[in-house]
């Protein structure tokens, strides 16, 4: 039996079901998860391009964008046990250029910027009511790093009853193995996958 053939068998992978408003979460595409000297590397660069038309069709449509940034207090008083793991998160400060979203997906007056200092963008954040103030029922997930807190935001966003949809080439990581890993998993488990070219599927 096939890793594949397993996941079948125990009914893995269905379809979840499209929602009555979208609204897209671009996760941590800030400069630091951009640069390979910091966070960056791998396909990151690449997925933030193709970003770009995602939010240009968000926009055109009037629906949420949500962006998210790590932004820990300038003594580091606010750093957990997370940053224990990884120590340069502390960088990631408010003034640290490293921590502001990419100029070429740039947020708009009236667009959500969720600062946070866990993986997921709903940890200890307002970011629920938030979306259910706007009548989002379903969530378009884009961002660094796939393995990390792009998943853990889909992860809690399907725990909460959100609809999540992971845009796969909208995505990156600094490695190949994590971020096909995670695709794969979030796939047969938490979120519907599609590609950039398929996003009219995710409209209602």
């Amino acid at each position: 039996m096939s890793e594949t053939d397993i996941y079948r068998k125990q009914r893995m992978g269905g379809l979840i079901g499209k929602g009555r408003r979208t609204a897209l979460v671009i996760v941590d595409f800030v400069n630091g998860f951009i640069d390979p000297n910091i966070f960056g590397g791998g396909n990151t660069l690449e997925a933030a391009e193709a970003t770009v038309p995602v939010l240009k069709a968000f926009r055109e449509r009037q629906l949420p964008v949500v962006f998210t940034r790590i932004v820990y207090a300038d003594d580091g008083s606010d750093a957990g046990v997370w940053c224990e793991k990884a120590p340069r998160l502390r960088e990631l400060t408010e003034s640290n250029p490293a921590s502001h979203v990419i100029d070429i997906l740039k947020p708009l007056g009236g667009e959500i910027v969720i600062r946070k200092t866990q993986p997921s963008a709903f940890f200890d954040t307002a970011l629920g009511s938030l979306l259910r103030s706007k009548n989002v029922d379903a969530l378009a997930v884009v961002g660094a790093t796939t393995s990390g807190c792009v998943r853990a935001t889909v992860v809690d966003a399907i725990s909460a009853n959100f609809r999540p949809t992971v845009i796969a080439d909208c995505v990156g990581d600094r490695a190949t193995g994590p971020h096909e890993a995670n695709l794969f998993d979030m796939h047969q488990k938490y979120a519907n996958l599609i590609k950039s070219d398929e996003l009219d599927s995710i409209f209602a």
